[in-house]
């Protein structure tokens, strides 16, 4: 990730009057020309942009010599890895500046290979049954023999014989493709985040430099807000210092309406692992930022790159002032082909928006002749609308659109035989398509991309990182927000939430929180994960000080007493663990009510206290006047019941709170994938280290502890706790995970019978077969849930929550959780 700097002194020929001279460099690391202090142009082999354009006809008056220096990174497009594009950085990688050049550029060859490449792609790929093939075939079969190479006066007649067959117009019914300048810039994945800040100055000051030649060219831009706030509002500053010409150029094409904002959120997130309330402020955040830098909020939502939709996004997206969606993913479905392009997508409270993925299957598009005709074949939709989107130009890694792309669809824009190609606006497809609207189909609940299923597991330190901030960030809220209510003089810390805000939000784009990153993106998202921590433990003991000040002096009368409060909207019953006499740890039942806090200080006893009992056998058995469990000497449960109603939760002769390995060997990513076949190679764990123990007789808890080995190398120490009065049983779970290409579940298999799973997911909850008639069921082998999966039939069910993980699946009676 290092930088190199060139200075490059030029002295351009005055023989070459009237010429158009480019400087050319070619190297295999991602460059970026300054030119009077100022950036004026990216240049990246690996996106066909390898030379920055001096002049294009030089004159007298013009400046023979000047002086640029060149930013070369030590990294390409798509990082510093070697072997493969998913490969982690080498460190020992070297990069190669291969030409530095000045050239005269000679652009009627240029044109005229543009031309015949457009014919012969027509020619090839238009079929035999087609005239337009012929016709173009013989066109440039012409050319060739009308162009004397050694002479350029031969050059204009060759391509009078292209434009005559461009010239030739479509019928009013063809269909019409809206291209636009796209590239997906990912914040972080095989570079860190730091990088990307010079991504997205190399790619943008090339498009600035796209628009200022060709005036029709429009650029839609979703993560706009990393040129000038990565990160956090601190660093806005220290951005925009690094290029404040090119963010006054940006916001000025902006105005002129060729810069589009667009994408509504902060980041572009992962659609199924933040929270409710997460996916609010990505949109709060999001649309905030558009309105203050550009006067306006997207209407769109653009999120062309990650790994599904949750069902909750129309009605949030309908809250937030977007009613159009627009991907692409779901065209890499592993098994099922999805069956529109364009719908509309109704949510779990029946909110719509219209929704379009490109039929070409890709926002990385290069505007050829086959990619314009595969856009028109592929469409799902044909005879509803006759409108699509073509997003052009080198992505996720950035790059952007190129000239030639622009030249090739000029001579496509309105060429019988093809599509219509017009240069448009994302407005202005939606536009169309919601005049086209009245016989689209409607596609209801969740859009589930059937790959990367392992996302919803890889890399358990962030997913629990991402958990824990969540609620650290709501719990902050809820006690500032009260202690304002109470207290005039409290100043609620919202400076301070936003900035912490910003940075969960920055950590769920859609490479991070699913885990598909290099190590040192980990390393950067675990160390906001704990700056989230420690900003809101110190915000959070404000808020408690200023809420409940008077409460936190020590009485006179000398009885210990301990103040606890309750963020949830519910009454809690719960036994909570507390500093005694001598810092020793003491337990306390307690009952707070909602949104409140009590005092403890003499705790009440329970009306039944736990009672632990070890079998003759080994196991050990624990009831709470509410459920009653029995557990083997390797922690399975073998019994769970509820008190009083003589029905037993655990099928006979079956284990829950049973441990599985799987082998892990996805066919490509490894980091994103986890295949159906791993299904196969279940190993349940049996080798006990320390078999059950009692760590805790009863009373107001009773627990148990015991710990496996898993696989060759590594560890399972687990604590089952079951408190007073309460109706669920605990599992504190700690793992020293050594293991490679294997995957760690956890099973309960229960006596319920029931198609359907519920899950929980953003601001409600979402049903799933449970079984696998169709390929549609079976490609959901894995899923995605947040705190609780529920299997339940009519006056009975069991419920498994969690803490800290997102993968889950139900299949027949069989409940798991991915560790």
């Amino acid at each position: 990730w290092d930088t190199c700097w060139f200075k490059v002194e030029l002295s351009i020929p005055t023989a070459w009057a009237g010429r158009e001279v480019h400087f050319v460099w070619e190297s295999d690391g991602e460059a970026l020309v300054w030119r009077d202090a100022q950036p004026v142009q990216g240049l990246t082999k690996e996106g066909e942009k390898t030379s920055y354009i001096l002049t294009s006809s030089l004159q007298e008056a013009e400046p023979h010599s000047l002086t640029l220096y060149v930013e070369l990174a030590c990294n390409g497009l798509f990082g510093a890895g070697k072997g493969g594009l998913i490969a982690p950085p080498d460190p020992d990688r070297r990069f190669t500046l291969s030409k530095a050049e000045l050239v005269v550029f000679n652009r009627d060859v240029y044109e005229l290979l543009v031309d015949m490449e457009i014919l012969l792609d027509m020619a090839r790929l238009l079929g035999e049954e087609n005239q337009r093939s012929f016709q173009a075939l013989y066109a440039a079969n012409q050319m060739v023999n009308v162009c004397d190479v050694t002479d350029p006066s031969t050059f204009p007649a060759a391509r009078d014989l292209a434009a005559a067959i461009f010239s030739q117009r479509n019928g009013e019914s063809q269909h019409t493709i809206h291209a636009m300048g796209h590239c997906h810039i990912d914040s972080a994945w095989l570079w860190p985040y730091e990088e990307t800040t010079r991504k997205c100055a190399r790619s943008w000051v090339t498009v600035i430099r796209l628009m200022e030649r060709n005036p029709e060219l429009t650029f839609a831009c979703s993560q706009l807000r990393l040129i000038s706030v990565l990160w956090q509002a601190q660093q806005f500053e220290w951005v925009r210092s690094c290029y404040p010409g090119l963010y006054a150029q940006i916001r000025e094409f902006v105005a002129k309406g060729q810069f589009v904002p667009v994408g509504g959120t902060w980041v572009e997130m992962d659609g199924n692992l933040p929270s409710g309330e997460s996916m609010v402020r990505q949109f709060l955040q999001g649309q905030r930022f558009f309105q203050e830098q550009f006067g306006q909020i997207c209407s769109e939502f653009w999120l062309p790159d990650t790994f599904g939709y949750s069902a909750q996004l129309p009605q949030l997206m309908r809250g937030c002032g977007i009613r159009r969606f627009l991907t692409q993913k779901l065209s890499w479905n592993l098994v099922n082909t999805f069956p529109h392009h364009t719908f509309f997508w109704e949510g779990i409270d029946g909110s719509r928006v219209l929704t379009h993925f490109p039929p070409g299957d890709s926002y990385g598009m290069h505007g050829r002749v086959e990619e314009v005709l595969k856009t028109v074949k592929n469409n799902k939709d044909k005879g509803r609308v006759n409108h699509s989107a073509f997003l052009f130009g080198f992505g996720d890694g950035g790059g952007g659109p190129t000239q030639k792309m622009l030249d090739r669809m000029k001579r496509m824009s309105d060429t019988d035989g093809l599509p219509r190609v017009q240069i448009s606006t994302p407005d202005r497809l939606f536009c169309v398509l919601e005049k086209e609207s009245s016989q689209l189909c409607t596609w209801v609940g969740e859009l589930f991309l059937e790959l990367h299923n392992g996302t919803y597991t890889t890399q358990a330190q962030i997913k629990k990182g991402n958990r824990e901030c969540e609620r650290i960030l709501h719990d902050v809220e809820v006690l500032s927000a009260l202690a304002m209510a109470q207290d005039s003089a409290f100043q609620y810390p919202a400076s301070q939430l936003q900035q912490l805000w910003r940075l969960l939000l920055l950590n769920q784009f859609h490479d991070v929180l699913p885990g598909s990153c290099i190590q040192l993106v980990v390393e950067d998202a675990l160390r906001y994960y704990g700056e989230i921590r420690r900003a809101g433990a110190r915000l959070q003991e404000e808020a408690v000080k200023s809420l409940c000040g008077e409460l936190l002096q020590p009485r006179e009368e000398g009885t210990e007493s301990t103040l606890v409060l309750n963020t949830l909207p519910w009454e809690r019953t719960e036994v909570i663990s507390r500093a005694g006499p001598a810092g020793a740890e003491t337990l306390a039942l307690v009952t707070v009510p909602s949104m409140g806090y009590a005092i403890v200080r003499e705790p009440p006893l329970p009306a039944q206290p736990v009672a632990v009992r070890k079998q003759e056998d080994g196991s050990i058995v624990m009831e709470n006047g509410v459920i009653a469990v029995s557990l083997d000497m390797m922690g399975r449960l073998t019994s769970l019941q509820l008190v009083g109603s003589e029905r037993e939760s655990v099928p006979d002769g079956r284990y829950a709170n049973q441990f599985a390995l799987f082998d892990d060997v996805p066919l490509y990513w490894d980091a994103w994938d986890v295949m159906d076949y791993h299904l196969e190679t279940r190993k349940p764990v049996t080798t006990l280290l320390k078999p059950l123990e009692i760590t805790l007789a009863g009373g107001l808890r009773g627990s148990a502890s015991f710990s496996l080995q898993i696989g060759k190398s590594s560890t399972l120490t687990q604590e089952i706790i079951l408190d007073a009065a309460c109706p669920y049983l605990c599992f504190l779970t700690q793992v020293d995970w050594k293991e490679a290409h294997k995957f760690l579940k956890v099973e309960f298999p229960v006596q319920v019978r029931s198609a359907d799973a519920t899950y929980e997911i953003q601001f409600g909850h979402l049903r799933r077969p449970t079984h696998w008639n169709t390929s549609w069921d079976w490609a959901r082998f894995e899923v995605w849930s947040h705190k609780w999966l529920d299997l339940s039939e009519h006056g009975f069910g069991v419920a498994l929550l969690n803490d800290c993980k997102y993968g889950a699946s139900a299949h027949g009676n069989v409940l798991s959780l991915s560790l």
